[in-house]
């Protein structure tokens, strides 16, 4: 209890340090608050949050702006950010049942945001915001008090998970993928297949569920190669088990590294199987203690980083030298022919005819005057 009322009161004054920021253009002047209650959060937030078998601690505070714009905005901070990211795609699953065209953003207000003219819902850090304005207006301002209440919060690691990143065509899955976070069950997702009743994840592991429009794809991430492998093992004999019974099975089910990939109402064998070939698994290895090959890893990086700057040398070294030559030539092509073209402006000379020679030394030969061209000849 003592925990609770001091996580309270920690993201109280989170919230009434947002009475500091000064108000610009339309920006609501968040100076009036309102109310600032600790709460379990609104009926449906908790629903959702018992699907992904998460736990966070909320807050919710009224604003008032320099026109008397009301905002009411609802805090969940949770211990991951993986797990405010989570509520974050649940809220909009939901809002998408309820056919209102929530789709994903990846820029301006958060981490990832969606908004409506109503109400704007974001995950940043740990944290997971609802801000909600008035039904009877536009919300003037909604937008810009999002991204100045964004602004007070921790950004944590800044990245969706990167299981999104391996879905098929992940730049349009990620708008509407739904992603859970030390699950416990799944078989919410897709209530008539009992094959994913087999999953066991310990908590220790993660899923994304999306609609290509082809087919439904569900991918799970298990922690460690031992759960991938016993959970592969449970899924494909239950598979064989449903075909034997003649029950529902999925449209294909494949192994890919950590991750046991399933496509669900597709419309052929053929198109579960290239949604599958899509899914890339990238494995991260990390060491719970020293890496036994730090050394190796610095070595092997010093040695890439000196072959780096040597090569960069030769090839600025080159590039100047042909450089130098090829500006040497222009500019002694350009002075060749500006001598030429002075010399022919000058008048030619002769040596012969009209000039007076000494032969003192009795060695140049006599000239034959009577051979030698006249002036202007």
């Amino acid at each position: 209890m003592i925990l609770r009322f001091t996580k309270f009161a920690l993201l109280l004054c989170v919230l009434l340090s947002l009475a500091s920021i000064s108000a610009f253009g339309d920006t609501p002047d968040p100076e009036v608050l309102k109310t600032a209650t600790a709460s379990n959060g609104s009926q449906q937030e908790r629903e959702l949050m018992q699907i992904g078998n998460l736990d966070a601690f909320e807050g919710r505070a009224e604003y008032q702006g320099k026109r008397n714009q009301k905002f009411f905005v609802e805090v969940y901070r949770f211990h991951q950010d993986a797990q405010a990211y989570s509520q974050l795609t649940l809220v909009l699953h939901s809002l998408r049942a309820r056919n209102i065209p929530f789709t994903l953003k990846n820029y301006e207000i958060g981490t990832a945001s969606s908004e409506s003219g109503v109400q704007i819902v974001f995950f940043k850090g740990p944290v997971f915001v609802r801000i909600m304005g008035s039904l009877e207006d536009n919300n003037p301002g909604l937008h810009e008090f999002a991204q100045a209440f964004s602004e007070t919060l921790d950004k944590g690691e800044n990245e969706i998970p990167a299981l999104i990143k391996h879905l098929p065509n992940p730049e349009e899955s990620k708008k509407t993928a739904l992603f859970l976070t030390q699950f416990n069950s799944l078989q919410s997702l897709k209530p008539d297949q009992t094959v994913l009743e087999v999953i066991r994840t310990e908590r220790n592991g993660d899923a994304a569920f999306v609609d290509t429009g082809s087919g439904k794809v569900l991918v799970v991430e298990y922690n460690t190669p031992q759960l991938a492998k016993d959970n592969d093992e449970r899924i494909i004999a239950k598979i064989k088990e449903l075909w034997r019974l003649g029950q529902q099975a999925p449209a294909a089910y494949r192994r890919v590294g950590n991750y046991s990939v399933f496509v669900f109402d597709s419309p052929d064998e053929a198109t579960a199987k290239q949604l599958i070939d899509q899914i890339k698994y990238e494995q991260i290895v990390q060491w719970l203690g020293t890496n036994p090959y730090i050394y190796k890893e610095a070595e092997k990086q010093y040695v890439e980083t000196t072959l780096g700057v040597f090569i960069a040398v030769v090839k600025a070294s080159g590039y100047a030298f042909v450089g130098c030559v090829a500006l040497g030539g222009l500019l002694g092509a350009l002075l060749f022919a500006r001598r030429r073209a002075q010399k022919g402006f000058k008048d030619a000379y002769s040596d012969a005819g009209g000039m007076l020679r000494l032969n003192i030394d009795e060695l140049t030969p006599q000239t034959d005057p009577a051979r030698l061209l006249g002036p202007g000849r």
